[in-house]
C-alpha cells in the first residue's frame, strides 16, 4: 500500500495500519480529533477514550447521537481508538528506530479510510441468505519532529 503524502524522511517516521476491523465512520471523527496533536497526548487521549473518561466529539454520522459533557454530539469510539493506539505505538517504535525523539514530535499527517469488506452471510428462513460483510478500515500515520 502507498502512503497518500510522503515527508521527509530524516525527521518523520510512519505507520500503515491496513484492514483493521473496526468502523470506518468511527474512524473518520477519531481522526479528525487526532491530527496535529502531540504524540504523548494523542496516546493519553486513546486511552481515556478506552477507559470511556473523555468523549471524541462527532462531527459526522451523528444522527440521533447523545451530547456529551463540554461538547456536542460525541462518543466512545473504543474498538477503533485500540487499533488507532496499536499504529500510533508503531509509529512511536518506527521513530525510535530512526534516533529520533517521539516526546518532540506531532502528528503531521493521519488518515483513514475503507478498507475492503469482508464477505459472509446470515442463513434464513426457507432457504435465503443475507450479506452479512465486515467493515474494515485502512489507517495511515506519519509523526513528525516540531
Amino acid at each position: 500500500m502507498k502512503y497518500s503524502t510522503y515527508l521527509d524522511p530524516e525527521k518523520s517516521a510512519r505507520a500503515y495500519g491496513r484492514d483493521l476491523p473496526c468502523s470506518p465512520k468511527h474512524a473518520e471523527n477519531l481522526v479528525r480529533a487526532l491530527k496535529g496533536m502531540n504524540v504523548r497526548e494523542a496516546e493519553k487521549l486513546l486511552e481515556d477514550v478506552m477507559n470511556l473518561k473523555r468523549a471524541i466529539p462527532f462531527r459526522t454520522h451523528n444522527t440521533e447521537r447523545a451530547h456529551k459533557k463540554g461538547m456536542g454530539p460525541g462518543g466512545y469510539p473504543v474498538k477503533a481508538s485500540k487499533y488507532f493506539l496499536q499504529v500510533l505505538r508503531n509509529a512511536i517504535n518506527n521513530a525510535e528506530y530512526k534516533g529520533l525523539e517521539p516526546d518532540n514530535m506531532y502528528i503531521a499527517h493521519i488518515s483513514a479510510y475503507k478498507g475492503r469488506v469482508i464477505e459472509g452471510y446470515m442463513p434464513r428462513a426457507m432457504g435465503r441468505s443475507s450479506a452479512w460483510n465486515e467493515r474494515t478500515t485502512n489507517l495511515e500515520i506519519i509523526i513528525e519532529e516540531r
